[in-house]
């Protein structure tokens, strides 16, 4: 009898964590989120390199925003965001919920890094977003940009 109170509470308490880890990390089924609004001239790009440029395996990649200030994920802060960076992405994340493991976060407000990539051709992209890591209304992206690591 000890053993099967044991086993049903210790199922009780994984379903609970399970349940809480999907909210968590942004299960499919959550409901849309309202974004926010960011200023119709706003742009976000990728300063270095530049398109079309040969780089080592591991380089600098800058990034560059006008029309909008950066801050870190958490700080709700009219016409301001953070980025987010896309490695060969064949298309954009969703709009209208957080950007999950298909992009590289920046929650700190960082505006460069450095990032190693294999050899070959890859592409950068840059997503601004706001303090919940969603992208505003109307998205802040630049353009997509190619690059060859050698």
């Amino acid at each position: 009898m000890k053993k099967i109170i044991s086993l049903s509470l210790f199922t009780l308490m994984l379903s609970t964590a399970t349940v809480s880890t999907s909210f968590a990390h942004g299960a499919s089924n959550s409901p849309s989120i309202s974004p926010t609004a960011a200023p119709s001239h706003a742009s976000v790009y990728i300063i270095t390199p530049l398109d079309g440029a040969t780089v080592s395996e591991s380089f600098t990649i800058k990034f560059g925003l006008q029309g909008m200030g950066v801050s870190p994920a958490g700080y709700d802060k009219k016409n301001t965001g953070h980025h987010h960076l896309l490695v060969d992405g064949k298309k954009l994340p969703a709009f209208n919920k957080p950007m999950s493991s298909e992009v590289k976060h920046f929650g700190g407000g960082q505006t460069q890094t450095d990032i190693t990539l294999s050899k070959g051709t890859h592409t950068l992209q840059l997503i601004l977003g706001d303090h919940r890591h969603m992208p505003h209304s109307p998205a802040v992206v630049s353009k997509k940009i190619t690059i060859t690591v050698e």
